[in-house]
């Protein structure tokens, strides 16, 4: 809608929030489910779930129509990108907490700004330049490299930022051909139909009822997520929204303060807030310019 109204653009920004809040959940989830479970038994689970669902909500509706597709192999790489984004995701969370690792990946809009210019010829400006630095700013002074508390796990989330990234793009192209119920559809199945294959050397059983809720809450909370944001671009544009989207920075420490008793330190904080305000203030410069060109 090119001009919502206030009560939908408020419901939009609602909707993100909430959306953000099942991202969180969804991610201090998984870092408690992989200190127990086999990453790639995790990972296939999780996207079964997805699957599931999505096609008991696209087949009632498209019918086999959803499979239709004029470029299936894009379908394979955009969920090959998805997955390795959430196998390195996973990596990350079993070595660093919540709050840190959701900060660094919230970096992925800056790089896709940059990667924008780069690929699809778009013009940046140099205040969006200066807030791209800015972020990555934020992101060293979270990992911190030669200093004391460096790890090299640190740099798993900036390999989930650059297939984040890859997946944004990706879907920006596919989208100008390619119905999202099939996006999701494609995406879904080879999430879960690809660690299928390893699932035999990898399975473990699991006796622990607390753990198999926790692979269908992360199951529930990436669907509930992904479905409260398609909402959310329904009733308000996509600038708009954008800042609301680091809220996930704050819903993120406190679910590792809440299941994990653990306190980012003074600059990491610091870090954080960088990205959070670098990040935000790209998106209300998108907004701006929006404005300026209607």
């Amino acid at each position: 809608m090119s001009d919502p109204s206030p009560r939908r653009t408020l419901a939009g920004i609602g909707l993100a929030v909430l959306a953000m809040a099942c991202f969180a959940v969804l991610d201090t989830t998984t870092k408690w489910v992989s200190l127990s479970v086999p990453l790639v038994m995790a990972i296939g689970l999780r996207y079964l779930f997805q699957a599931v669902v999505t096609t008991l909500t696209v087949l009632p509706r498209h019918g086999l129509a959803v499979l239709h597709s004029q470029h299936l192999g894009l379908h394979v790489v955009r969920g090959l990108l998805l997955l390795t984004t959430s196998f390195l995701a996973f990596l990350s969370l079993r070595h660093m907490p919540v709050g840190e690792f959701t900060a660094i990946v919230l970096v992925t809009p800056l790089v896709v700004t940059l990667l924008a210019a780069r690929m699809l010829h778009e013009h940046v400006s140099g205040v969006r330049k200066l807030l791209v630095a800015g972020g990555f700013m934020g992101t060293l002074t979270i990992v911190r490299p030669g200093g004391q508390d460096f790890n090299w796990a640190l740099l798993f989330p900036l390999g989930v930022v650059a297939a984040n990234a890859g997946f944004q793009l990706l879907t920006s192209r596919m989208a100008r051909t390619e119905s999202s119920s099939s996006m999701q559809f494609y995406t879904s199945w080879i999430g879960a139909l690809l660690p299928a294959f390893a699932l035999p050397w990898v399975w473990v059983d699991i006796r622990d009822p607390a753990l198999w809720t926790g692979l269908l809450l992360m199951g529930v909370m990436a669907t509930v997520g992904h479905f409260l944001f398609i909402l959310a671009f329904q009733r308000a544009p996509v600038a708009t929204l954008m800042p609301y989207t680091y809220t996930q920075i704050a819903f993120a420490l406190l679910g590792g303060w809440l299941l994990f008793s653990h306190v980012p330190d003074g600059w990491s904080l610091v870090g954080m807030a960088l990205i959070a305000v670098c990040g935000a203030a790209g998106a209300w410069l998108s907004a701006h310019e929006a404005r300026l060109s209607t």
